[in-house]
Protein backbone atom coordinates (compact mmCIF):
# COMPACT_ATOMS: atom_id res chain seq x y z
CA UNK A 1 0.00 0.00 0.00
CA UNK A 2 1.57 3.55 -1.07
CA UNK A 3 2.11 5.54 2.33
CA UNK A 4 -0.26 8.19 0.74
CA UNK A 5 -3.08 5.97 0.95
CA UNK A 6 -3.01 4.95 5.08
CA UNK A 7 -4.81 6.94 7.17
CA UNK A 8 -1.94 8.62 9.36
CA UNK A 9 -0.72 6.48 11.90
CA UNK A 10 -2.08 9.15 15.10
CA UNK A 11 -5.73 8.69 14.08
CA UNK A 12 -5.86 5.00 14.01
CA UNK A 13 -6.56 5.43 17.70
CA UNK A 14 -10.16 6.87 16.80
CA UNK A 15 -11.58 3.99 14.48
CA UNK A 16 -13.45 1.53 17.14
CA UNK A 17 -11.63 -1.53 14.85
CA UNK A 18 -8.55 -0.63 15.76
CA UNK A 19 -8.65 -1.73 19.42
CA UNK A 20 -11.54 -4.80 18.97
CA UNK A 21 -10.65 -8.20 17.72
CA UNK A 22 -11.99 -7.61 14.31
CA UNK A 23 -13.76 -10.74 13.47
CA UNK A 24 -13.08 -11.16 9.57
CA UNK A 25 -13.24 -14.10 7.22
CA UNK A 26 -9.92 -16.22 6.71
CA UNK A 27 -9.75 -14.83 2.84
CA UNK A 28 -9.96 -11.05 4.09
CA UNK A 29 -6.85 -12.12 7.03
CA UNK A 30 -4.83 -13.15 4.14
CA UNK A 31 -5.43 -10.67 1.62
CA UNK A 32 -5.12 -7.51 4.04
CA UNK A 33 -2.28 -5.30 3.33
CA UNK A 34 0.21 -4.32 5.77
CA UNK A 35 1.13 -0.87 6.70
CA UNK A 36 4.28 0.90 5.62
CA UNK A 37 3.80 3.01 8.22
CA UNK A 38 3.64 -0.04 11.77
CA UNK A 39 5.06 -3.45 10.67
CA UNK A 40 2.17 -5.70 12.03
CA UNK A 41 -0.47 -3.79 11.38
CA UNK A 42 -3.11 -4.97 8.27
CA UNK A 43 -5.39 -2.47 6.46
CA UNK A 44 -8.90 -3.77 5.35
CA UNK A 45 -10.81 -1.37 3.65
CA UNK A 46 -8.24 1.24 5.29
CA UNK A 47 -9.45 0.37 8.92
CA UNK A 48 -6.65 -0.57 10.85
CA UNK A 49 -6.24 -3.78 12.27
CA UNK A 50 -3.86 -6.14 14.30
CA UNK A 51 -6.06 -8.29 16.35
CA UNK A 52 -8.31 -10.76 15.05
CA UNK A 53 -10.83 -13.62 16.15
CA UNK A 54 -11.71 -16.07 14.02
CA UNK A 55 -13.72 -19.80 14.10
CA UNK A 56 -12.68 -22.55 12.78
CA UNK A 57 -11.97 -26.54 11.93
CA UNK A 58 -9.13 -27.97 12.18
CA UNK A 59 -7.26 -29.36 9.18
CA UNK A 60 -3.61 -29.16 9.92
CA UNK A 61 -1.71 -29.31 12.99
CA UNK A 62 1.92 -29.77 14.30
CA UNK A 63 2.35 -30.07 18.26
CA UNK A 64 5.75 -29.87 19.97
CA UNK A 65 5.68 -31.36 23.72
CA UNK A 66 4.46 -28.61 26.73
CA UNK A 67 5.01 -27.93 30.28
CA UNK A 68 3.00 -26.70 32.97
CA UNK A 69 4.39 -25.05 36.15
CA UNK A 70 2.80 -23.76 39.43
CA UNK A 71 3.83 -22.47 42.30
CA UNK A 72 1.73 -22.34 45.55
CA UNK A 73 2.66 -22.23 49.07
CA UNK A 74 0.18 -23.04 51.45
CA UNK A 75 0.41 -25.52 54.67
CA UNK A 76 -1.41 -29.52 53.68
CA UNK A 77 -3.07 -28.99 57.47
CA UNK A 78 -4.50 -25.67 56.58
CA UNK A 79 -6.30 -27.09 53.14
CA UNK A 80 -7.55 -30.74 55.16
CA UNK A 81 -9.68 -28.57 57.73
CA UNK A 82 -10.81 -26.15 55.34
CA UNK A 83 -11.58 -28.84 52.92
CA UNK A 84 -9.76 -27.53 50.51
CA UNK A 85 -6.94 -29.30 48.70
CA UNK A 86 -4.78 -27.03 46.17
CA UNK A 87 -2.83 -29.81 44.87
CA UNK A 88 -5.82 -32.01 43.57
CA UNK A 89 -7.82 -28.61 42.43
CA UNK A 90 -4.54 -27.64 40.55
CA UNK A 91 -4.44 -31.06 39.35
CA UNK A 92 -8.19 -30.94 37.82
CA UNK A 93 -7.74 -27.14 36.39
CA UNK A 94 -4.34 -28.81 34.92
CA UNK A 95 -6.23 -31.80 33.33
CA UNK A 96 -9.32 -29.50 32.06
CA UNK A 97 -6.79 -27.28 30.13
CA UNK A 98 -5.04 -30.00 28.41
CA UNK A 99 -8.55 -31.19 27.43
CA UNK A 100 -9.36 -27.97 26.14
CA UNK A 101 -6.30 -27.29 24.47
CA UNK A 102 -5.59 -30.27 23.20
CA UNK A 103 -7.00 -30.78 19.42
CA UNK A 104 -7.96 -33.20 16.83
CA UNK A 105 -8.50 -32.89 12.96
CA UNK A 106 -12.01 -32.28 12.44
CA UNK A 107 -12.75 -30.42 15.73
CA UNK A 108 -14.14 -26.74 16.05
CA UNK A 109 -11.81 -23.70 17.58
CA UNK A 110 -11.95 -20.43 18.25
CA UNK A 111 -8.74 -18.41 17.72
CA UNK A 112 -7.94 -14.43 19.25
CA UNK A 113 -4.35 -12.83 18.78
CA UNK A 114 -2.46 -10.40 16.61
CA UNK A 115 -2.01 -10.91 13.02
CA UNK A 116 1.87 -11.47 11.19
CA UNK A 117 3.56 -12.79 8.66
CA UNK A 118 6.14 -14.78 8.85
CA UNK A 119 8.37 -16.31 5.96
CA UNK A 120 5.86 -14.82 3.40
CA UNK A 121 2.77 -16.73 5.41
CA UNK A 122 -0.06 -14.77 7.34
CA UNK A 123 -0.27 -16.12 10.61
CA UNK A 124 -2.10 -15.58 13.97
CA UNK A 125 -0.27 -15.62 16.94
CA UNK A 126 -3.19 -16.91 19.66
CA UNK A 127 -2.97 -15.34 22.50
CA UNK A 128 -6.30 -17.27 23.36
CA UNK A 129 -7.57 -20.16 21.94
CA UNK A 130 -9.77 -23.30 22.80
CA UNK A 131 -11.75 -26.28 21.74
CA UNK A 132 -15.50 -25.19 21.23
CA UNK A 133 -18.14 -27.67 21.72
CA UNK A 134 -21.02 -27.23 19.31
CA UNK A 135 -22.84 -30.98 18.96
CA UNK A 136 -26.21 -29.02 17.23
CA UNK A 137 -23.80 -26.37 15.45
CA UNK A 138 -25.30 -23.50 17.21
CA UNK A 139 -22.30 -21.78 17.78
CA UNK A 140 -21.51 -21.88 14.19
CA UNK A 141 -24.78 -20.53 12.93
CA UNK A 142 -25.04 -17.73 15.36
CA UNK A 143 -21.26 -16.42 13.72
CA UNK A 144 -22.75 -17.16 10.43
CA UNK A 145 -25.33 -14.62 10.87
CA UNK A 146 -23.77 -12.21 13.11
CA UNK A 147 -20.30 -11.97 10.73
CA UNK A 148 -22.03 -10.66 8.00
CA UNK A 149 -23.93 -8.09 10.12
CA UNK A 150 -20.47 -6.87 11.04
CA UNK A 151 -18.90 -6.45 7.73
CA UNK A 152 -22.34 -4.67 6.55
CA UNK A 153 -22.51 -2.18 9.46
CA UNK A 154 -18.59 -1.68 10.33
CA UNK A 155 -15.72 -3.48 8.20
CA UNK A 156 -17.06 -2.20 4.35
CA UNK A 157 -17.53 1.15 5.59
CA UNK A 158 -14.76 3.68 5.26
CA UNK A 159 -13.98 5.08 8.81
CA UNK A 160 -13.91 8.94 8.04
CA UNK A 161 -12.67 12.08 9.85
CA UNK A 162 -13.82 15.58 9.23
CA UNK A 163 -11.10 18.39 9.15
CA UNK A 164 -11.33 18.98 12.69
CA UNK A 165 -10.56 15.07 13.37
CA UNK A 166 -13.82 14.70 14.61
CA UNK A 167 -16.07 11.34 12.75
CA UNK A 168 -18.07 12.76 10.08
CA UNK A 169 -22.18 12.16 10.85
CA UNK A 170 -23.68 10.23 8.00
CA UNK A 171 -26.40 11.23 6.36
CA UNK A 172 -27.77 7.64 6.56
CA UNK A 173 -27.12 7.77 10.70
CA UNK A 174 -28.58 11.30 10.83
CA UNK A 175 -31.81 10.14 9.05
CA UNK A 176 -31.51 7.05 11.36
CA UNK A 177 -31.60 8.69 14.16
CA UNK A 178 -34.57 10.52 13.12
CA UNK A 179 -36.60 7.90 12.31
CA UNK A 180 -35.81 6.07 15.98
CA UNK A 181 -36.43 9.18 17.91
CA UNK A 182 -40.39 9.06 16.05
CA UNK A 183 -40.80 5.91 16.97
CA UNK A 184 -39.93 6.29 20.03
CA UNK A 185 -41.70 9.41 21.09
CA UNK A 186 -44.75 8.57 19.33
CA UNK A 187 -44.70 4.78 20.94
CA UNK A 188 -45.19 3.70 17.46
CA UNK A 189 -46.04 0.11 17.33
CA UNK A 190 -45.93 -0.72 13.39
CA UNK A 191 -45.43 0.90 10.14
CA UNK A 192 -45.16 1.16 6.71
CA UNK A 193 -42.29 2.84 4.99
CA UNK A 194 -44.64 5.48 3.42
CA UNK A 195 -45.72 6.54 6.70
CA UNK A 196 -42.05 7.66 7.63
CA UNK A 197 -40.78 8.76 4.81
CA UNK A 198 -41.29 12.31 4.85
CA UNK A 199 -39.60 12.74 7.84
CA UNK A 200 -36.31 12.56 5.60
CA UNK A 201 -37.27 14.87 3.12
CA UNK A 202 -35.25 17.70 4.93
CA UNK A 203 -32.37 15.65 4.53
CA UNK A 204 -32.29 15.26 0.96
CA UNK A 205 -33.84 18.87 0.33
CA UNK A 206 -30.35 20.47 1.97
CA UNK A 207 -28.77 17.94 -0.14
CA UNK A 208 -30.08 19.03 -3.01
CA UNK A 209 -29.94 23.22 -2.42
CA UNK A 210 -26.53 23.57 -4.35
CA UNK A 211 -27.54 21.42 -7.28
CA UNK A 212 -29.07 21.62 -11.14
CA UNK A 213 -32.43 21.14 -11.84
CA UNK A 214 -32.26 17.91 -13.71
CA UNK A 215 -30.32 16.39 -10.40
CA UNK A 216 -33.53 18.27 -7.62
CA UNK A 217 -36.15 15.92 -10.24
CA UNK A 218 -33.83 12.71 -8.49
CA UNK A 219 -35.29 13.87 -5.18
CA UNK A 220 -37.72 10.84 -5.16
CA UNK A 221 -35.41 8.00 -6.00
CA UNK A 222 -32.55 9.21 -3.35
CA UNK A 223 -35.40 9.69 -0.45
CA UNK A 224 -36.70 5.69 -1.24
CA UNK A 225 -32.90 4.78 -1.13
CA UNK A 226 -31.82 6.35 2.01
CA UNK A 227 -35.36 4.81 3.64
CA UNK A 228 -34.49 1.61 2.13
CA UNK A 229 -30.68 1.79 4.31
CA UNK A 230 -32.35 3.06 7.60
CA UNK A 231 -34.61 0.17 7.63
CA UNK A 232 -31.88 -2.07 6.69
CA UNK A 233 -30.25 -0.63 9.48
CA UNK A 234 -33.30 -0.78 12.10
CA UNK A 235 -33.19 -4.43 11.11
CA UNK A 236 -29.58 -5.23 11.74
CA UNK A 237 -29.93 -2.95 15.12
CA UNK A 238 -33.11 -5.33 15.93
CA UNK A 239 -35.07 -2.21 16.15
CA UNK A 240 -37.87 -3.02 13.91
CA UNK A 241 -37.90 -6.53 12.44
CA UNK A 242 -41.44 -7.65 9.54
CA UNK A 243 -43.27 -10.43 11.19
CA UNK A 244 -44.51 -11.47 7.91
CA UNK A 245 -42.73 -10.72 4.38
CA UNK A 246 -44.92 -9.91 1.86
CA UNK A 247 -45.37 -6.95 -0.49
CA UNK A 248 -47.43 -5.09 1.92
CA UNK A 249 -44.35 -3.84 3.97
CA UNK A 250 -45.19 -3.59 7.45
CA UNK A 251 -42.34 -2.83 9.81
CA UNK A 252 -43.03 -4.14 14.04
CA UNK A 253 -41.17 -1.68 16.43
CA UNK A 254 -39.47 -4.33 18.95
CA UNK A 255 -40.12 -3.42 22.01
CA UNK A 256 -43.66 -2.12 21.31
CA UNK A 257 -44.77 -5.10 20.14
CA UNK A 258 -46.71 -6.76 23.30
CA UNK A 259 -47.33 -10.05 21.97
CA UNK A 260 -43.59 -10.56 20.88
CA UNK A 261 -42.77 -9.35 24.86
CA UNK A 262 -45.03 -11.95 26.11
CA UNK A 263 -44.44 -15.04 23.91
CA UNK A 264 -40.63 -14.68 24.63
CA UNK A 265 -41.64 -14.45 28.52
CA UNK A 266 -43.96 -17.47 28.26
CA UNK A 267 -41.04 -19.73 26.71
CA UNK A 268 -38.23 -18.57 29.67
CA UNK A 269 -41.06 -19.31 31.58
CA UNK A 270 -42.46 -22.74 30.38
CA UNK A 271 -38.93 -24.12 29.67
CA UNK A 272 -37.17 -22.58 32.85
CA UNK A 273 -39.14 -25.44 34.72
CA UNK A 274 -37.96 -28.55 32.53
CA UNK A 275 -34.98 -30.24 34.37
CA UNK A 276 -32.89 -29.12 31.50
CA UNK A 277 -32.86 -25.57 31.48
CA UNK A 278 -34.03 -25.73 35.63
CA UNK A 279 -30.56 -24.97 36.47
CA UNK A 280 -28.65 -22.26 34.65
CA UNK A 281 -32.22 -21.44 32.57
CA UNK A 282 -32.90 -21.00 28.61
CA UNK A 283 -29.90 -19.97 26.40
CA UNK A 284 -30.42 -17.18 23.69
CA UNK A 285 -30.10 -19.84 20.99
CA UNK A 286 -33.01 -21.85 22.44
CA UNK A 287 -34.89 -18.57 23.35
CA UNK A 288 -34.49 -17.39 19.48
CA UNK A 289 -35.29 -20.93 17.79
CA UNK A 290 -38.47 -21.12 19.76
CA UNK A 291 -39.25 -17.69 19.26
CA UNK A 292 -38.95 -18.78 15.14
CA UNK A 293 -41.70 -21.71 15.84
CA UNK A 294 -43.83 -19.96 18.08
CA UNK A 295 -44.55 -16.34 16.53
CA UNK A 296 -42.36 -15.42 13.53
CA UNK A 297 -39.35 -16.88 11.36
CA UNK A 298 -38.10 -12.84 11.33
CA UNK A 299 -37.75 -12.47 14.35
CA UNK A 300 -33.37 -11.69 14.08
CA UNK A 301 -31.21 -12.27 17.07
CA UNK A 302 -30.70 -8.49 17.59
CA UNK A 303 -34.42 -8.29 18.27
CA UNK A 304 -34.82 -10.57 20.69
CA UNK A 305 -31.91 -9.22 22.80
CA UNK A 306 -33.51 -6.04 22.93
CA UNK A 307 -37.00 -7.62 24.36
CA UNK A 308 -34.67 -9.88 26.70
CA UNK A 309 -33.19 -6.14 27.99
CA UNK A 310 -36.85 -4.94 28.34
CA UNK A 311 -37.94 -7.95 30.02
CA UNK A 312 -35.58 -7.97 32.24
CA UNK A 313 -35.80 -4.37 33.11
CA UNK A 314 -39.44 -4.95 34.03
CA UNK A 315 -37.80 -7.89 36.55
CA UNK A 316 -40.33 -10.19 34.18
CA UNK A 317 -37.10 -12.16 33.98
CA UNK A 318 -33.35 -12.51 34.85
CA UNK A 319 -30.01 -13.22 33.36
CA UNK A 320 -27.90 -15.86 34.94
CA UNK A 321 -24.89 -16.65 32.81
CA UNK A 322 -23.31 -16.95 29.53
CA UNK A 323 -26.54 -15.85 27.96
CA UNK A 324 -28.93 -17.50 30.12
CA UNK A 325 -32.14 -16.60 31.46
CA UNK A 326 -34.62 -17.71 34.16
CA UNK A 327 -38.28 -16.42 34.59
CA UNK A 328 -39.33 -14.73 37.55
Amino acid sequence: MDPADEPPSMLWGMDPIFSAFARLFVRDILQMTESVQVPGIYFYNLHPIYKVDVLGTVVYKRERDDFFCYGAGTKHSDAAEGGFDLVAELRKLRQKQRKRCHLEIGELIRVRGPVKTSRQQREITASTYYKVDDPVMAVQIAWMMEVPQLYRLFYDKHFQLDAAGDSAETSLSKATNIIKDFLKQRLVAKFRPYDVQDLLQPLISSRLQTQSAGQVRKTGKQLNQLLKEVLQVLQDQGTVYRKVKSQDEVYHVTIQDKDLLITVKDIIREDSKREKYAEKGCHILHILSAVRQRYSLNVSKAALELVLQTLECDSDIVSTSDSHYIAF
